[in-house]
């Protein structure tokens, strides 16, 4: 079936799945009417618009407070300037809005009204990613030429009234796209599964960030999550022994679960590097990212003795199944080898990531070949539960049709709503200082555990923070595994030491890692504590500004001024 696809891939849509921004047929050599007569170029034209969406290698490359890498990017760094920013790009909404313009040409109407709705899905994506980033922003639904000054230099709009218009967008695909299952075309329950990431974006950022009108936008999360619950037929796959760690592994996306994917093949000559990337780049999670997961009878990491000074092959035990199907623990082996791989300390934490991670096969740059999970059955749930949680009408049966659900694909015992808000977690009441304090604070706080653990690794924490208004937690000390002292360790928990830490003298152990503190490793303690990645990381959080990205000062200048910069961003203008 693989194969099967990744010719169709290459026959009928041209790698559309590809990196490049591919204008099949340029809008310079052909005439509307003449082209956009039938369905086939209908689908020709709208392939390209799914070159917009997020691919494998940059989505694993995000990081936050809970995963690093050898390189931070530019939020974290605080690196951002209105001179260097490249994201005020609109190529691709003048593709989508030349298709709409001109799409009645074509007399079948079904497979106009199929592709009309892709058209709408990919501007309201297109429009969802624009406001994450700009907050207000101009809208556009029509092509510009170059005499219409007053709309090329026109002011940003409010982000709500674009925000009103892409939920009229993807109204619109929910209504067109067919009820069918696909993961490689956007269908309804695709729509669907955006109308819930865009809006659960809006209403938690406006209701963290003390913006008006939020409740309408989780109420649209609420109503379109339970239709896709009720309706899709999509579940939680929960086959095999580690369902979980299976799911990211698949060649083929698994669309008992995965509602959309992008497709990668080795026939198509598609392929990614998240595999090679997750190593070469020392890719690790924090300790901060451990203490989210609970021990398998439910019961909070944070309540057993000892749990901050914890070493690893102790803190890793009786843990919910999920993190040793995604952080390499004792007794890993990697697919399509025999023997355990040792915690040898290389990533920059030590906690190494195996969620992407297959055979050796795909070990290689640009070998990987597993489909990528762009919208899963998982996140609808987590969007539908917090929304409903924030708007403060969650209940039980809520709560067992999403968050429980994820819960049983690895046997761990339900979340109970009146336990949580009755006893809410210290530790993620510590942690999460702008979470609502009320009534639901703590199944809120529970939700964002289950956000944290289910869906690392794929893209969403960074801007999980910043709807929250967390973004004090990028400044945290990106602390990794506990170590009291220099010595010995049995990484693998099999008996024998396999790492040794030293000071001063050179110190070996035999078929095992030998490191120095303070230069292989810096310890928070010196020779003691915490592995402590970028230790010179000093990041300022700017809570009035660092919510947004400037707007690029080059367009500022060629919009004569009318393009006003966002509050606390200062560029070389003079507007």
């Amino acid at each position: 079936m693989k194969k099967i696809k990744a010719i169709i891939l290459m026959l009928f849509t041209f790698f559309y799945w590809g990196c490049s921004d591919l204008t099949l047929v340029p809008e310079d050599s052909l005439s509307p009417d003449t082209f956009f007569s039938s369905a086939e170029e209908l689908e020709l034209w709208t392939n390209q618009f799914y070159t917009q969406l997020a691919g494998a290698n940059g989505s694993v490359g995000s990081n936050s407070d809970v995963n690093i890498d050898i390189n931070l990017g530019s939020l974290m760094e605080g690196r951002r300037d209105a001179s260097s920013e490249d994201g005020w790009t609109w190529g691709r909404l003048r593709d989508i809005n030349y298709y709409l313009q001109n799409s009645s040409n074509c007399p079948d109407e079904t497979a106009r009204q199929h592709f009309d709705g892709v058209a709408y899905f990919m501007r309201a994506y297109f429009y969802f990613i624009k406001v994450r980033r700009y907050g207000d922003v101009p809208w556009y639904d029509q092509v510009l030429g170059s005499a219409d000054e007053d709309l090329l230099f026109k002011p940003r709009d409010d982000r709500g009234f674009v925000m009103d218009k892409v939920i009229e967008d993807i109204d619109r695909a929910i209504e067109l796209l067919p009820a069918t299952k696909s993961s490689v075309r956007v269908t309804k329950w695709t729509a669907l599964a955006l109308k819930t990431r865009m809006a659960l974006y809006e209403g938690t950022f406006r209701k963290y960030h003390g913006l008006s009108d939020w409740e309408k936008y989780l109420q649209h999360v609420a109503d379109a999550g339970l239709d896709f619950i009720q309706n899709s037929g999509y579940s939680i796959y929960n086959q095999g022994a580690e369902p979980y760690r299976d799911l990211f592994i698949s060649d083929e996306a698994i669309n008992q679960e995965v509602i959309l994917a992008r497709v990668y093949s080795s026939v198509a000559l598609v392929m990614n590097s998240v595999q090679f990337g997750l190593d070469r780049d020392k890719q690790g999670f924090t300790r901060n990212f451990m203490n989210h997961y609970l021990m398998t009878n439910g019961e909070r990491f944070s309540s057993q003795s000892g749990w901050e000074t914890m070493i690893f092959p102790d803190e890793i035990q009786n843990r919910d199944p999920r993190l040793a199907q995604t952080v390499l623990t004792p007794g890993y082996i990697q697919k399509g080898t025999s023997t355990p791989t040792i915690n040898n300390l290389a990533s920059l934490t030590g906690y190494p990531s195996i969620k992407f991670v297959s055979t050796p096969d795909y070990d290689g740059n640009n070998k990987g070949i597993a489909d990528w999970p762009l919208f899963r059955t998982a996140e609808v749930y987590l969007n539908y539960a917090e929304a409903k949680a924030e708007l403060g009408t969650i209940n039980q049966s809520d709560i067992d049709m999403s968050i429980n659900k994820l819960r049983a694909r690895v046997n761990m015992p339900n979340l109970i709503l009146t336990a949580a808000n009755t006893t809410p977690d210290p530790f993620l009441v510590s942690y999460y200082t702008n979470v609502t304090q009320g009534d639901n604070m703590g199944v809120i706080l529970e939700i964002r555990r289950e956000r944290t653990i289910e869906l690392a690794l794929e893209g969403y924490r960074e801007y999980d923070l910043l709807r929250w208004k967390e973004g004090q937690l990028f400044t945290r000390p990106f602390y990794g595994c506990y170590f009291p002292g220099l010595d010995t360790y049995d990484m693998d928990n099999n008996g024998s030491d396999d790492l040794v830490i030293w000071s001063g003298t050179p110190e070996t152990i035999s078929g095992g890692t030998s490191l120095q503190a303070g230069v292989d490793l810096i310890l928070s303690d010196g020779t003691s504590g915490y592995v402590f990645a970028y230790p010179n990381n000093n990041l300022i959080w700017e809570e009035g500004r660092d919510y947004l990205w400037p707007i690029p000062a080059d367009e500022r200048v060629r919009s004569r001024g009318v393009l006003t910069q966002n509050p606390g961003w200062t560029d070389s203008t003079g507007f």
